[in-house]
């Protein structure tokens, strides 16, 4: 399968530090790998409804939710690009992680079958010296893609608050620029043995 790259971007910023960084990790990318960016600032989703024990899923057919739903199936990358927001994910990555949840029980779609071994990678920048408080962020990535069955390609940090800070971060565009060569494991639990 020819590889085809998603990038979810989850800033309530557009161009912020976290789409910089994660726009010059994908330029490292080859020419003939196809890369599809959604912004989820410009394609809101409604909140997402619990339905699971009310009524059947109907596989969404217009609007933003069926763009990111045909967007995610297509993709063997899927690339989480949030801003480290109170040390996790946007509110806008998580309305969309929460889709996953009814797609996973839309008949007809297969849609931890169709992941299963396919590649989730992180993006985000943070204010913080100290890398640890991206933890929360790092363990919802890893563990959304374990539950999946899929290979987690980690998440490439950058230290940034104002616009265009994370440039400055030379260490973090030098790990930009093979962030995307390595072969990803496969996702575990933390209480699975590696």
């Amino acid at each position: 399968m020819t590889r085809r790259f998603l990038f979810v971007l989850g800033s309530s910023r557009s161009d912020g530090n976290t789409e910089l960084l994660a726009r010059r990790a994908a330029e490292q990318l080859p020419a003939h790998v196809e890369q599809q960016w959604i912004d989820l600032a410009t394609h809101p989703v409604p909140d997402f409804e619990d339905l699971r024990h009310d009524s059947d899923h109907v596989r969404p057919t217009q609007g933003n939710v069926a763009l990111l739903l045909d967007a995610t199936l297509a993709a063997t990358d899927i690339v989480i690009a949030s801003p480290l927001y109170w040390y996790s994910v946007s509110a806008h990555v998580k309305r969309y992680l929460d889709y996953w949840s009814g797609w996973l029980r839309t008949p007809g779609l297969d849609f931890k079958a169709t992941l299963k071994g396919r590649t989730l990678w992180g993006v985000t920048a943070l204010a913080h010296e100290e890398t640890e408080v991206a933890d929360p962020l790092i363990g919802t990535l890893n563990n959304s893609a374990a539950y999946m069955g899929m290979r987690f390609g980690g998440v490439l940090l950058g230290n940034g608050s104002k616009p265009g800070d994370v440039l400055k971060d030379t260490e973090a565009l030098a790990r930009a620029k093979t962030f995307f060569a390595r072969e990803a494991p496969l996702a575990r639990f933390p209480y699975e043995a590696q």
